[in-house]
């Protein structure tokens, strides 16, 4: 099916949620609940509104407790929006559920995962939950679960995010002790596990903690969407993505109509390198999130589609197909406005795809010439966005004889790197450090001084070993060993560029770059088995790609010249 006759089928459907009696409760009479600035309206869905499957007891109304189970798995794909309308047309109709805060409150924080949270969805919450504390609980574990909630919203204009989601995490755990047989407080307290995770722990002890909890559950319970999801957010990483493929491949059955989950699998299937899983989980999940854009803001795009276009554009180039990469380009140059418009997905997806392309293809005249989206975003907070577009230009300076124009891209990357310490953004100050030691060696390179290049560039290599990539983005501009092993050969250093690109493909497999790039080392070294060997590999990677790569045509000249007298040598 094509992209274009998906999309028909896709369609909007609209449920207004009543119960038996349409009698409303005294919620809206309530001067404290109606001053409340809640998203109400009717749930916009596309396809049938199937998110997975939970059961969730609680003290409401009975014939509200099916609103609110779907409210729960819309939480759990990360669709927030509608979630928290879910939750509040259960207020509106019984005001005395006090979970239905809780679930609000929930879907008002807005990805736990974040490095930083909205200061006005904090203020949503925090109002709310003191709305919800004036209620008296029908049990002891709905105020557990109310005064876990209220931890993340507690204090939040002096404590960070980092602080709030420690104490969140220490929370859930009681809970988790607490109520041993209970699905929700174990998916939950797994996820705060997850939330506090240092993407500089390279012994991933908090995934794998967290990642096992889930496990065990997903064999009782294989159609919960947040179990199916939150492993695959543990095991995001090279060394762990084994240990979700399958997870993955099931993910996308579970909730068929969160676009969110329509792209999640690729996050496993790009740390693979399986690029046509990770293609079609993305067209499916721009499809979706198109179909709801249409439904909520017609004249804007969701950051899911944006987020699923940077990943789809990332696959493409790894097969070499540099004109689906540039159709997806071309739909991207003419985005807009985008919603949520704080959302920093959105801005890292704007810079990256373009990037990608220049970079990706050796393209360094393009790289110089990138300049920021025409998209209205408030590009003065996307400092670690920002930066990619500078560490890009900075490369493309560097490769075209211009020094000082680089070095006038890495002056503002310090400032933005600065800028990230000075907000306490550690991670992204951190990925920033690696672009500038990056752009640092390949200055001293267009001026001639080797050693200096070495320096830096292996300082870069070393540095961003002992860090994660954030879910954000299916990768780095350019992996910085790929780029070590980048320079050596420029350098004439074969033996040491082989080294590095075949460390590089231990943790990014199927790159198309990397496995051009040890070809090119082999031959230098004329080890022509071992050239023969990843050519091949490029060929057959491009093999059901009508690219115009030049390196594919390289790779066949070679193997026509090489193959046979090989096979002759066996």
């Amino acid at each position: 099916m094509t992209h274009s006759a998906k999309l028909i089928l896709l369609f909007a459907i609209f449920i207004s949620f009543s119960s038996c009696n349409n009698k409303k409760t005294s919620s809206l009479e309530s001067p404290a609940f109606a001053n409340l600035e809640l998203n109400r309206g009717e749930l916009l869905l596309c396809g049938d509104p199937n998110f997975g499957e939970v059961s969730f007891s609680l003290s409401c109304r009975y014939d509200l407790r099916e609103t609110f189970d779907l409210g729960l798995t819309l939480i759990h794909s990360f669709e927030y929006a509608e979630a928290e309308k879910a939750f509040v047309s259960i207020l509106d109709k019984d005001s005395e559920c006090l979970m239905a805060y809780w679930g609000a409150a929930m879907s008002i924080l807005n990805h736990p995962l974040s490095f930083k949270q909205n200061p006005k969805s904090l203020k949503r919450g925090e109002e709310l939950l003191k709305v919800a504390k004036t209620l008296t609980p029908n049990n002891e574990k709905e105020k557990d679960y109310i005064d876990a909630v209220s931890i993340y919203f507690k204090d939040w204009q002096n404590l960070d995010t980092q602080t709030r989601k420690l104490n969140y995490e220490s929370k859930m755990e009681e809970l988790y002790i607490k109520y041993p047989d209970d699905v929700e407080t174990a998916v939950f307290y797994s996820l705060s596990v997850l939330a506090t995770a240092d993407l500089n722990d390279k012994t991933y002890s908090k995934q794998k903690k967290s990642g096992k909890i889930l496990e065990k559950l997903f064999e009782k319970y294989p159609n919960h969407p947040g179990i199916a999801h939150y492993i695959i957010h543990n095991y995001d990483s090279p060394e762990l993505a084994h240990m979700a493929l399958t997870t993955a491949r099931k993910y996308a059955v579970i909730a068929p109509s969160s676009a969110h989950a329509q792209h999640m699998p690729s996050h496993i299937f790009t740390r693979l390198g399986l690029w046509n899983e990770s293609i079609k989980s993305n067209i499916d999940s721009a499809d979706s999130a198109v179909c709801y854009a249409e439904s909520v803001n017609p004249n804007a795009n969701w950051v899911s589609e944006i987020h699923a276009l940077d990943y789809l554009v990332y696959a493409y180039l790894q097969l070499g197909d540099n004109a689906k990469a540039q159709a997806e380009m071309n739909k991207m140059k003419n985005i807009k406005e985008v919603f949520p418009a704080d959302h920093f997905a959105s801005a890292y997806a704007l810079i990256a795809v373009p990037s990608r392309l220049a970079i990706e293809n050796k393209n360094w005249e393009l790289a110089t010439q990138l300049e920021l989206p025409k998209t209205k975003l408030d590009w003065d907070k996307a400092h670690w966005p920002k930066a990619m577009l500078h560490f890009s230009r900075a490369l493309g300076f560097s490769n075209t004889g211009n020094s000082a124009a680089a070095e006038k891209e890495l002056k503002s990357l310090i400032i933005l790197r600065d800028k990230l310490n000075d907000a306490k953004n550690t991670y992204e100050s951190g990925q920033v450090t690696i672009q500038i030691e990056a752009v640092r060696g390949w200055i001293e390179y267009s001026k001639g001084n080797s050693n200096k290049a070495i320096e830096y560039m292996k300082l870069a290599s070393d540095l961003e070993s002992k860090t994660s990539k954030a879910a954000v983005t299916p990768g780095e501009i350019i992996p910085a060993d790929e780029l070590l092993a980048d320079l050596y050969l420029a350098l004439n250093k074969p033996k040491q560029a082989l080294e590095s690109y075949e460390q590089n493909l231990k943790g990014h497999p199927y790159r198309f770059n990397g496995i051009y790039g040890a070809a090119k080392a082999a031959e230098k070294l004329n080890d022509i088995r071992l050239a023969v060997y990843y050519f091949d590999q490029l060929v057959k990677l491009s093999a059901d790609t009508n690219s115009s790569r030049p390196e594919i045509s390289e790779a066949k000249e070679f193997l026509d010249t090489n193959s046979i007298s090989i096979a002759n040598n066996v």
